[in-house]
């Protein structure tokens, strides 16, 4: 059987679904219209598994073809697919065509092929696909490559794929809490949100130190409008972390008095000279995907400091961060 012969079956199979919708009725159930599925390929000769693994997929697999069937009793074309992983794909399928039945509105069944109505990938706890029956543009046009391609990629490549996809489709401000490049840089999000004010003061100066390393836009003046929003973002979804007055974290006078100076002055530059250390080692330590998140690119940990300093230079204004802070080193 060629993709020719396969498409005119799928075809068949769709209208005899759209003529018993009109006859009996619309399904009532996702098995009730699986099953109507399974039951005229049967009639049409094909050997059906009727009790196939509840993971597997595609839901039918014919040889090197392979149907998966979507259902949905709103009035909708769109619904989650699978995980992007496709960790129970049987292997001998090539060739997935998606069978979509929508009992909302008015009941209709439509076929495609699946990596044409593969339209966006949700990134939630496991990445899925999202399929859309009027999709214009497919997911892996947006991504540049094709669904064979990406099907037999490596996990880390995809994760790639789809991390460039989401950077894409970010608003001014926000951030992806999920960064992982590789499985021994996985961090796992707190269930449990954790209040900045109340954490131990060492703690505190580390998660100072981090954000202040990842942002070196707190040097803004203090007018400036978002200029702590990064810092407060990496807090709660890296570290699970909430900071409610994001002055807190550095330009409160209690973050930025020592024993040895007065209230007033540059508060920002005082607190980010008590955390140096602090911040060499967060230089040192954080790992490259989120200076790729946050700086836009990835930097040597050797030369971070100096590229922070050179950013900060250009944030700041009626001061010079370069001159004021890690003077006991020479940088490249």
């Amino acid at each position: 059987m060629n993709i020719t012969e396969f498409e005119v079956i799928v075809s068949d199979v769709v209208t005899q679904l759209n003529q018993n919708i009109r006859i009996c009725g619309k399904f009532p159930t996702s098995k009730q219209f699986e099953d109507g599925v399974r039951n005229i390929l049967t009639s049409m000769g094909l050997s059906i598994n009727y009790e196939p693994h509840p993971h597997v997929f595609p839901d039918i697999p014919l040889g090197e073809f392979g149907i998966e069937v979507k259902f949905t009793t709103n009035d909708t074309w769109r619904s989650i697919a699978n995980s992007v992983f496709e960790g129970m794909r049987d292997p001998s399928v090539e060739h997935i065509y998606l069978i979509f039945g929508k009992m909302g509105g008015e009941p209709e069944v439509r076929w495609g092929k699946y990596d044409d109505c593969v339209m966006h990938v949700r990134t939630s706890h496991v990445p899925r696909f999202e399929v859309d029956m009027t999709a214009e543009e497919s997911l892996f046009e947006q991504m540049g490559t094709t669904y064979e391609s990406f099907s037999k990629a490596s996990d880390d490549q995809k994760m790639a794929y789809v991390r460039a996809y989401a950077r894409k489709r970010l608003k001014p401000g926000e951030r992806l809490w999920w960064l992982e490049e590789k499985e021994e840089q996985e961090h796992t999000l707190p269930l449990q949100v954790r209040i900045y004010m109340n954490l131990d003061q060492n703690e505190k100066r580390k998660l100072r130190a981090e954000a202040a390393i990842l942002c070196p836009q707190i040097v803004k003046p203090s007018r400036s409008k978002d200029k702590y929003s990064d810092a407060v973002s990496y807090m709660l979804t890296y570290r699970g972390v909430l900071c409610p007055q994001a002055r807190d974290l550095f330009s409160a006078g209690s973050v930025a008095l020592r024993a040895d100076s007065a209230r007033g002055g540059n508060y920002i530059q005082r607190a980010l000279d008590d955390i140096e250390s602090e911040m060499r080692i967060a230089a040192l330590t954080l790992e490259d995907a989120l200076f790729e998140e946050y700086w836009g690119m990835i930097v040597p940990s050797e030369k971070r400091i100096a590229t922070w300093l050179a950013m900060a230079d250009s944030y700041a204004q009626n001061w010079i961060p370069s001159e004021e802070l890690f003077r006991d080193n020479t940088f490249e």
